[in-house]
This record gives C-alpha cells, sequence and structure tokens, in this order.
C-alpha cells in the first residue's frame, strides 16, 4: 500500500504537469471505486485550473477555484501523466485530460482508491480527524510524550494511528522503532523521555529519506513519472524476518500487532 513518502513522491511527481493547467475533460470509465467517483464531479473540475497540487496524510489534494479533489491511492493504485489519447488499460479507471496535451490518469487493479470532492468552507469527514504531519514542528518529543502518558497501547501501534501523527505506516514504523532502538510491543506510557525524542527523530529521518529515494517499490509502487522507489535498499528490518540484524547479527523476530508484520531485533530493541 503506498505509504506517504510513495503519496508525496507522486505528489512531486505529477505536480509540475498539473499545478495551473485546465482540466479540459473529465473520463471516468468506472465511478465504482471504494466510493461512489461523484456523477456531477466533471461539472465542477470541467474547464477549471488547478491551483495547486498538495498532501494531507496519505490523500493528494487538488485545489481549484470552487474546492477540492481529493485523491487515495488505495492499496495498489497509481497516478500517472501520460499523452492525451493514450489507450486505456482494464485498471485504467478516471483520465484527467489537461489542456497541455497530456492526461493525469488513476491506475487502480483492486479498486480501492477514492476520488472525492470537498466544496470550500467545508472539511471532508475523511481529513476532519487527522493529526499532524510527521515532519512538521507540530510532530515532537514534547507531542508524542503527551500522546504516550498512562497509554498501554504498543507503541508501534500509536504511532501508525492516523490520528495520534499521519502517515507513519507499517514499513516506516518498523523502521524508525529500529534506529531508536525501542522493542514495537512496549506499552507506550512505559518509555521514557528521551526515548520517544529518539523515536520522533527517527521518524523524521527514515520519511524524510524515503522521499528523497522515491519510496519503497516492494511489489508495484511507481511514481508519477512511473518510476520505481529505492528505499527497499535501505529497509534494515521490513521484510528481513529471520535474516542477521545489521548492528548485533542476531536473527530478527516477527511478530502480528495489530495484523501487521512486525518486524524487530529482541537484542537491539528494548
Amino acid at each position: 500500500m503506498p505509504e506517504l513518502p510513495e503519496v508525496e513522491t507522486t505528489r512531486r511527481g505529477i505536480a509540475p504537469h498539473v499545478e495551473h493547467k485546465r482540466i479540459t475533460e473529465l473520463q471516468v470509465r468506472q465511478p465504482r471505486l471504494r466510493w461512489p467517483v461523484p456523477e456531477q464531479l466533471g461539472q465542477w473540475i470541467q474547464g477549471d485550473q488547478v491551483q495547486s497540487v498538495e498532501r494531507r496524510a496519505k490523500y493528494l489534494l487538488l485545489r481549484f477555484a470552487r474546492g477540492t479533489l481529493i485523491l487515495h491511492l488505495g492499496m495498489s493504485g497509481s497516478l500517472r501523466i501520460q499523452p492525451a489519447g493514450s489507450p486505456a488499460g482494464k485498471h485504467d479507471h478516471v483520465d484527467f485530460i489537461l489542456e497541455s496535451g497530456q492526461l493525469l490518469r488513476l491506475t487502480d487493479p483492486r479498486r480501492f482508491g477514492a476520488v472525492l470532492w470537498q466544496e470550500n468552507g467545508t472539511l471532508h469527514p475523511l481529513l476532519a480527524s487527522l493529526g499532524p504531519e510527521p515532519l512538521d514542528n507540530a510532530f515532537d518529543a514534547e507531542y508524542l510524550q503527551a500522546c504516550c502518558k498512562g497509554r498501554k497501547t504498543a507503541i508501534k501501534s500509536l504511532i501508525m494511528n492516523a490520528e495520534v501523527v499521519v502517515g507513519v505506516g507499517n514499513i516506516y514504523a518498523n523502521e524508525a522503532l529500529y534506529r531508536a532502538g525501542i522493542n514495537p510491543r512496549r506499552a507506550a506510557g512505559r518509555i521514557a523521555a528521551a526515548r520517544l525524542a529518539s523515536l520522533v527523530d527517527a521518524i523524521k529521518v527514515v520519511l524524510a529519506q524515503a522521499i528523497e529515494q522515491g519510496g519503497t517499490t516492494l511489489k508495484d509502487f511507481v511514481g508519477g513519472d512511473g518510476k520505481p522507489g529505492y528505499f527497499k535498499q535501505e529497509l534494515a528490518v521490513y521484510g528481513r524476518a529471520g535474516e542477521p540484524c545489521l548492528s548485533c547479527g542476531e536473527p530478527l523476530s516477527e511478530v502480528k500487532l495489530g495484523q501487521r508484520s512486525t518486524v524487530f531485533c529482541r537484542q537491539c530493541q528494548r
């Protein structure tokens, strides 16, 4: 599933081609995604200019004069820039035709993605309860300490809760906890302040590095330019269960937390 670095990579890839361009036509071949594509969407955006392309958590936000187009890539979706008139494949569900002679195409084999609309002056329910961005100053050691206070929740589950902080998906939670030396099963409320500060730093570093390397391609993620992400080569624990820890050499352990694969070193992470 595309996580924050992959979505940010997509944003950076499509923004130069989409910003300040008019949508001349909307083609919806499959409206039944995770939620139905609004029937009136073409009326709302056709002929209008994309003012900016932004990201909130794992959502891409295309700002128009009257509202915001909200795009989510779901489990296996992608957005690509292609020449207008490019033949559509089986899983190419939505095309935004641009005045430049290009199109922005949503491809989504599993149809878990979303194309939604938010009128100006409103806040879509999907965005209403989101926590701070992990790379913003609002996400700091003091904030995380307050979130953890008295909590028995496993620290990995807590940092993957989008109401606490957005965008720390499974891959990057594994990697950040390893770098901070924290056992992912440890109760959040029983972690010392200094260690939580290290975790905040680790989350920021891991995500920033992943963004710079174009995200992580484990199966089928590609950015807006069709290129894969290269952070996979930097993974220290995720996907390496049973292999030696890069620090101590002990075999890495794997457990399930919140139904998600969790890999860690019993020796280095306490």
